[in-house]
């Protein structure tokens, strides 16, 4: 059976409007929003030229835009051009905000981003989550929560929802975490503990992670492998612009291929899993060094430093990520593999194994491997900007709500 492909979030958001007229208008309202959001500022005539819309409809849905807060008029356009200058149009820089959250092994993080992507508030906890009942974590979360939104809207901001990213498993229901094996939490309801007054969504970190490179990539192409780590390594696959979730939503568990099946025990229950191989806290154990709050720059150090040992540790788990990514990119045929997240910082040592088992093990042509200018930043930006496309999307609900 074929695993769905989703609309790239996780957020419900980029769901078919019904054809109707007042669909249509909805769907016009979101092309316009779209349109200034990628190339603003731009005059009603520029964005009529870009839509297909007579500039008198143009006219129409951007005046809602602008009565509803979403769009904002910047003044006459640059002078230079022929014909009378149009006025230019914008996105707000206030009103609607998407708050992301991202529940980590070792952080917590919050940050708000209004709608022309700019992140305007953030807050970060330090400590260890794993073990802890989820509770107390959630508790935590919800104060660095309320402390981003209390100064997101001292700035004239509000937030239009919650996306919350988890290092595990999460239902279709989009609120459950099924399973977080490095957080040791099953069939946790987040939406349960974590009660707001706006919508909240709860997404996989690695999935997070895949569609921040799509919308703020440099460059990144439609089709592509983004793999992410810390403690655990996921991966998000994205095809066409379109998150591949699976028929249960559980599609990119890539640190729980096995590399080694009669290797170590995996916290999942599996033996010889990549994670085993190439997650920070393995890294760490082969090259002989106690974690810290920050593995990821201790490991870099010590590499540029010339530490053999260290380095011997990122080139087998370069191996180890080689030999993993070879099945995944035989069976998916990707434009291109990403990595995000830690393995971001730790490239220059990890690609040069990693390529070479691609390189060997791949059936097709090489798959070029890239590196995330997000690094461990994608899956919170990525669950705060889910939420900025969800307006984007659907500007009206949006508007309404608030």
């Amino acid at each position: 059976m074929t695993a769905p492909l989703h609309e790239a979030h996780p957020t419900g958001a980029g769901r078919a409007l019904p054809n109707t007229q007042q669909g249509m208008r909805r769907r016009n309202l979101a092309r316009v929003m779209h349109t200034v959001s990628a190339e603003g500022p731009l005059s009603r005539a520029a964005v009529a030229s870009r839509i297909g819309l007579t500039r008198a409809a143009v006219s129409t849905l951007v005046d809602e835009l602008i009565r509803s807060g979403l769009l904002e008029e910047l003044g006459p356009e640059r002078p230079g051009r022929v014909g009378r200058p149009g006025s230019a149009l914008a996105v707000s820089g206030r009103g609607p905000a998407g708050i992301g959250a991202e529940i980590g092994v070792d952080h917590l993080a919050v940050c708000a981003v209004d709608l022309r992507g700019e992140v305007r508030s953030r807050a970060v906890r330090h400590g260890a989550n794993r073990g802890r009942d989820p509770e107390p974590v959630i508790e935590e979360l919800d104060e660095l929560v309320r402390r981003v939104v209390s100064e997101a809207e001292r700035e004239g901001l509000w937030p239009a929802g919650l996306a919350v990213a988890v290092p595990g498993l999460v239902a279709r229901d989009a609120r459950t975490v099924v399973r977080a094996p490095n957080l040791d939490w099953r069939d946790t309801d987040l939406a349960d503990l974590l009660r707001t007054d706006y919508p909240l969504t709860v997404g996989n970190e690695a999935d997070f992670g895949g569609l921040a490179e799509l919308w703020l990539g440099d460059g990144t192409p439609r089709d592509f492998l983004h793999v992410s780590a810390e403690i655990g390594i996921g991966a998000a696959v994205v095809v066409d612009g379109m998150l591949l979730r699976g028929t249960r939503g559980f599609a990119g568990e890539l640190g729980h291929v096995p590399v080694e099946p009669y290797g170590p025990e995996c916290p999942c229950g599996g033996r010889g899993c990549l994670e085993q191989y190439a997650g920070e806290e393995a890294v760490l154990r082969a090259a002989g060094l106690e974690p810290g709050e920050d593995r990821v720059g201790l490991l870099a150090r010590r590499a540029a430093e010339g530490d053999e040992d260290v380095r011997r540790a990122l080139r087998d788990a370069g191996t180890a990520l080689g030999i993993a990514l070879t099945g995944a990119v035989n069976l998916l045929d990707p434009e291109s593999v990403v990595l995000g997240g830690a393995l971001a910082g730790l490239a220059p040592w990890l690609l040069p194994s990693l390529e070479a088992e691609l390189d060997r093990r791949t059936a097709g042509p090489a798959c070029p491997v890239s590196v995330s200018r997000l690094g461990p930043e994608g899956p919170l930006l990525g669950a705060a900007h889910s939420v900025v496309r969800g307006v984007l999307d659907d500007p009206v609900v949006v508007a309404e709500r608030g």
